[in-house]
């Protein structure tokens, strides 16, 4: 029997008259990672991580989110969607989630450290030997990186970095010159770290830490010869980080998006964190330089970037205190010793990553680069990152003389400039690299190999839900589809040829692709099972993504379920389709399942009688995804294959009892448990445990 945990959560903003708010639905999301901190079962120096990860994903928010609602607020807009009453709903929804974080930092989880002997010391608690320990790294590694700039006509207020750590200092006595200028900036360098660990020889048998801000805090004084410092505070502002370049109006996007990378980290403000102790005066003279209102300042217990935690959890060599390192399996069908290829003429391959390793896609493209029968290699790339082994094998490919054409989305957003970085290098040795296609973003994930085979060419394709990036590959729960269909490969030969050449797209035989086809054919299965059900047909839609927004997928859900198809929703991020309401969606379940691994991967499951369609994608059922991105959905059409994805990524989360909220009728999400009579299942730990046995086996 499952039994419900109910806590009340941000309060659901209606955006459509009868449709969830997305930007409050996407904090509710971040409070259920929060969760993840509040937990006791969960080891200390991950909930920790946690936490930092709301940091990080509130930080995000602000640079995307809320320029919007802040720009209507001081325009004193009453109209629209973005409105002074949504900029003030947002902030009290904003500030009582950065209140929770900061209680929990300060009550419960600092606390638990020190039980287990890691102490972050404050100024006031170290002995004289601590001090002067302190005293000798400032003056080393600190105050020669540090200038103080004093306000005045001929030097007024710098250019402040977005999410800089900075210190304003409030000055009495006379300068050099003898001005009463009051003000000081002081600019913490991005090289220091935020969090030193103290020497065994002044931290006895505990392990303790210093903060830089700590660090720096003690000697204001001495920054400021003459002068006695009066109030200070640490600030940090956010800005409005989404690149904005005018693709029809620029020669080269590559070069314009490098000028824009530039300007960024000096967009408009948004928001502006202080100590919780910064004077009135202070603060009121923060707000005015950065134009920003009362409500956009948040004053905080603790740092002001807990994000910049994460350190800590690197510091600390205490394995207790962790997740038990999880070695992903190599992929099960994978023949090791055996050439893909010819595995791949047998059959297709699914690999379940993070479960099993992302090692078989680089084991696929390494066979391709070594192998003297591929002749061509195509791939996109949203995300690789900064380092990557990938990178590395299209690099050799060139080399060793095969035809390359990558497909890089230079717009991937905060990943631009190591994506123009990998443009440039591949440029430099002879691949063909395409950007896309412009006013879209290319989302989708695809590599295509052509090989020789006798006096044929045949065609080998990788698909998937996640990104080509090793490191995300051990943290995303996504899907890789290898496949040697002729009809699918044939579809990602025509998608390759159009994004390079912008000709007009052939008709595809199994692919669904944005900006065409996707969001047309799923609003019409999704309407033609509304119409089955009518007739008393038995039907059932279940899908997972990241994040459901788009209107118009949302009405066609709501109108199935109301013509009785029964529809299970699995949504890790911001749904905006009110579940369960009486009468209007009592059909549809909407659950959300948020785990040690961040859930990725997109799967669509319609079944209407005795069939059953399943299809993969990398697009969310978002309006972006669907008519602003090049997104991709295509069938798994192989029984053993389909039935291992519904029963792994659909009915195992369907029945998770530990890790998933289901979205009531009232727009709040509820903690799903089971009794303490019946065993707890966790899908991602069923499915750690499965892949874990396979790799015994």
């Amino acid at each position: 029997m499952v039994s419900v945990v109910r806590k009340r959560l941000v309060k659901p903003v209606l955006a459509a008259p009868d449709l969830l708010d997305r930007d409050h639905s996407l904090l509710a999301f971040n409070e259920r990672v929060l969760n993840w901190a509040e937990r006791d079962d969960v080891p200390l120096l991950e909930r920790l991580r946690y936490l930092c990860i709301v940091s990080s994903n509130l930080d995000e928010f602000f640079e995307v989110r809320a320029e919007p609602h802040l720009s209507a607020s001081q325009a004193n807009d009453h109209k629209g969607q973005f409105t002074v009453g949504s900029f003030e709903r947002l902030a009290d929804a904003l500030h009582t989630l950065v209140a929770r974080q900061y209680t929990l930092f300060n009550e419960r989880l600092m606390p638990a450290f020190e039980r287990e002997g890691l102490h972050i010391v404050s100024h006031g608690d170290r002995n004289a030997a601590q001090r002067a320990w302190v005293r000798q790294y400032f003056e080393r590694e600190v105050r020669p990186l540090l200038i103080p700039v004093g306000l005045d006509p001929a030097h007024p207020f710098p250019q402040v970095a977005n999410k800089s750590l900075n210190f304003i200092v409030r000055l009495s006595g006379k300068d050099a010159f003898g001005r009463e200028n009051e003000i000081a900036i002081v600019k913490v360098p991005r090289v220091l770290p935020r969090l030193i660990r103290m020497p065994d020889k002044v931290s006895g048998k505990r392990t303790l830490f210093v903060s830089l801000s700590s660090v720096i805090r003690a000697h204001l004084d001495s920054l400021f010869p003459g002068r006695v410092v009066g109030q200070f505070s640490q600030f940090r502002v956010t800005r409005h980080s989404d690149l904005a370049v005018d693709e029809d109006d620029v020669q080269n996007l590559r070069t314009a998006l490098r000028q824009g990378l530039v300007h960024r980290h000096y967009g408009q403000a948004v928001r502006l964190e202080v100590s919780a102790g910064c004077s009135e005066h202070l603060a009121d003279f923060l707000l005015k330089q950065f134009a920003l209102p009362s409500r956009a300042l948040y004053r905080v217990h603790g740092p002001v970037n807990l994000g910049r935690l994460t350190q800590l959890i690197d510091l600390v060599s205490r394995p207790e205190l962790c997740f038990p390192t999880y070695r992903p399996s190599y992929p099960v069908q994978l023949q090791q010793g055996q050439s893909l290829f010819a595995q791949l003429r047998q059959g297709d391959i699914l690999i379940h990553q993070p479960f099993e390793s992302f090692d078989g896609v680089l084991t696929f493209l390494r066979e391709a680069v070594n192998d003297p029968q591929v002749l061509a290699i195509k791939q996109t790339i949203y995300r690789t990152g900064a380092d990557s082994a990938l990178m590395d094998l299209l690099r050799e490919a060139v080399r060793r003389g095969k035809e390359v054409t990558v497909v890089v989305e230079l717009k991937a957003r905060f990943d631009e400039e190591a994506n123009i970085n990998w443009a440039e290098m591949l440029e430099s040795i002879g691949a063909q690299v395409v950007y896309g296609v412009v006013g879209l973003k290319t989302h989708a994930k695809m590599m295509l190999i052509t090989r020789r085979e006798g006096k044929a060419l045949k065609r080998y394709g990788h698909l998937s839900t996640g990104n080509y990036n090793p490191r995300t590959a051990k943290l995303y729960t996504d899907l890789s589809h290898l496949t040697a269909d002729a009809a699918i490969t044939t579809d990602m030969e025509h998608v390759f040829v159009h994004l390079a050449s912008q000709s007009k797209l052939p008709r595809l035989s199994k692919m669904w692709m944005a900006p065409f086809h996707l969001h047309r054919n799923l609003v019409a299965k999704i309407d033609a099972l509304g119409d089955a059900a009518r007739r008393g047909v038995s039907t059932r839609i279940v899908a997972k993504m990241n994040s459901l927004t788009d209107e118009a997928l949302i009405r066609s859900l709501m109108r199935a379920g109301a013509q009785g198809v029964q529809i299970d929703l699995i949504v890790r991020g911001a749904c905006m389709l009110p579940a369960r309401v009486p009468g209007r969606t009592e059909n549809i379940r909407v659950r959300s399942v948020i785990g040690r691994f961040l859930e990725h991967s997109r799967v669509f499951y319609f079944r209407e009688g005795e069939a059953e369609d399943l299809y993969l994608s990398s697009a969310d059922w978002m309006n972006r995804n669907m008519v602003r991105r090049v997104e991709l959905a295509w069938p798994v059409t192989e029984p053993a294959l389909r039935q291992r994805i519904v029963d792994e990524c659909l009915v195992a989360y369907l029945h998770d009892g530990v890790d998933a909220w289901d979205l009531g009728a009232d727009g709040h999400y509820q903690r799903v448990q089971h009794s303490p009579h019946a065993p707890a299942h966790g899908a991602q730990a069923a499915l750690m445990t499965r892949y874990a046995r396979s790799d015994s086996n």
